[in-house]
């Protein structure tokens, strides 16, 4: 009879996602992810919510170019967009996008801050010029993110195409993580284990799909470099040495020219 009762009493749920309430009203949508998943968002909306100072355009409405930043403060991704920030961000970090392959390559969940450079002023500009303008804005980022970064490397699958460098518009800068809950997400094994799990799915792609871009295969090499190394750190740390260089690695070696894709005949010039 005993067991009868536990057993009885082990198949239904009493947690906050139990569904055995006859008289519980469905959640509602925004209420279904975790907690982490709605307060960034929530920062990401109040984000793209601020006005921008130039146009006098909420963020959100706003065109340009775009940088990501991990829990290092090192750059990982840089876009750009003639639509508007809301909906190519929104494609990147509420799961949005349609393109899976490029879902994979980019983790959200390792998205900790992000800065746009607004170009609203451009709308009025004709098409055509536009582009070139907001191409020379996004290369622009891209190089700066680039120069900055410890590995000299990014995570973008395609490198935008080589533009004249010109002077960017002074960022807006956006934390993107709940504080309370950024311990939890920056934790070194939490991180390690995301990573794997990221370069095992766009390995994946490659392999299913077999015909890829050789920018894919340049994000596969990266991505495994990023490993390594927070991986390599963790292991100093445990054993009470000074984490290894960046220069352990020669990324540079590994993946080749980064400033511009290899068909480009301006890449060695630039």
């Amino acid at each position: 009879m005993y067991l009868q009762t536990v057993r009885r009493e082990s198949m239904g749920s009493r947690g906050v996602a139990s569904y055995n309430d006859p008289d519980k009203k469905p959640p509602t949508k925004k209420s279904m992810p975790t907690r982490f998943v709605r307060e960034f968002r929530e920062k990401l909306s109040n984000a793209l919510d601020t006005v921008d100072d130039v146009s006098g355009v909420k963020l959100g409405k706003c065109i340009g170019a775009y940088a990501f930043y991990d829990y290092d403060r090192e750059p990982i991704y840089v876009g750009q967009t003639t639509e508007d920030f809301a909906t190519r961000i929104g494609r990147h970090l509420r799961g949005q996008r349609s393109d899976t392959l490029a879902y994979r390559i980019l983790d959200p969940f390792e998205v900790a801050e992000m800065e746009l450079y607004a170009v609203e002023h451009l709308r009025k500009v004709p098409p055509k010029d536009r582009r070139a303008q907001v191409d020379a804005i996004e290369y622009s980022a891209y190089v700066h993110a680039i120069q900055n970064s410890k590995y000299k490397a990014i995570l973008n699958e395609k490198i935008p195409p080589v533009s004249e460098i010109v002077d960017l518009p002074e960022p807006y800068r956006f934390d993107l993580v709940p504080k309370d809950l950024r311990e939890d997400r920056e934790h070194p094994d939490v991180r390690i284990a995301r990573r794997a799990e990221t370069l095992a799915r766009v390995a994946a792609v490659a392999h299913e799909r077999g015909e890829v871009s050789a920018g894919l295969r340049r994000v596969i090499v990266i991505q495994a470099v990023r490993l390594a190394d927070l991986a390599a750190a963790r292991l100093a740390y445990a054993e009470g040495r000074v984490r290894p260089s960046p220069d352990s690695i020669n990324v540079p070696a590994l993946v080749g020219n980064v400033m511009a894709e290899s068909g480009d005949t301006d890449a060695a010039d630039d």
